[in-house]
């Protein structure tokens, strides 16, 4: 983007009362309460020091007395250099491919047993936490599948993608298991409380999950040609 095309966003976020050609400590006010805005503040570690940076450097230059419109120009490229390190910082590239690692059923450094996982299942339930119980749970049913090869071991699996594999191979199941998916996503990511009776669905679930015999996969087409080979 060229220079002009940023000093129009700059000036349109400008207030439209202010003079067209200010002094220097007008236009450190200006690029001061531009930099307070919320938005340029999401994520405190590398952008706050850019502009504290930038803060500094539009300081020295107000201070040397410059020619107001050199001033505004210093402005405006601050403003711009900021919204375009907020916009790369907190774009929705990255912060969608945030959402997606942030909402997996387990993380990779999560390497308990579904024994291990249903034990912390039991003791939330036990404490009435039912919440954490049934977002435990779900983790259990999930290692579980993992540990009778029905599912394959995945870092970063969604809720959805757990449910939808494991639907594939225990068709009889499917439609319980999506709901569980959906309701961990809820209780998880949601913010929604669990109650006892979810906890007692998800319960139920696992027992008739580790009882059921998985469907043999589907075959690919890579695999009928290893066959016949």
């Amino acid at each position: 983007m060229t220079l002009s095309a940023w000093a129009v966003i700059g000036a349109a976020r400008l207030p439209v009362t202010i003079p067209v050609d200010p002094d220097a400590t007008t236009a450190q006010r200006w690029a001061t309460e531009e930099l307070a805005d919320p938005v340029y503040h999401q994520r405190p570690s590398l952008l706050n020091r850019i502009i504290e940076w930038l803060s500094e450097q539009l300081s020295g230059v107000t201070a040397t007395g410059l020619p107001s419109p050199v001033v505004l120009l210093l402005v405006v490229a601050v403003i711009a250099a900021v919204v375009a390190v907020a916009f790369i910082v907190n774009g929705p590239v990255r912060r969608s491919r945030r959402v997606a690692s942030e909402r997996s059923v387990l993380d990779a450094d999560d390497v308990r047993t579904s024994d291990q996982i249903r034990r912390a299942a039991d003791a939330a339930a036990g404490a009435e936490d039912w919440t954490l119980a049934v977002v435990e749970r779900f983790r259990a049913i999930v290692r579980g599948l993992e540990e009778r090869t029905v599912l394959d071991e995945r870092a970063a699996r969604t809720a959805h993608e757990a449910a939808d594999a494991a639907a594939g191979r225990l068709p009889e199941l499917g439609s319980d298991l999506v709901t569980a998916g959906y309701l961990f996503d809820a209780v998880a990511y949601g913010h929604e409380a669990a109650s006892a009776a979810d906890d007692h669905r998800l319960r139920d679930l696992d027992t008739r999950v580790r009882a059921a015999r998985p469907v043999a996969r589907a075959r690919t087409a890579s695999d009928a040609v290893g066959v016949s080979s």
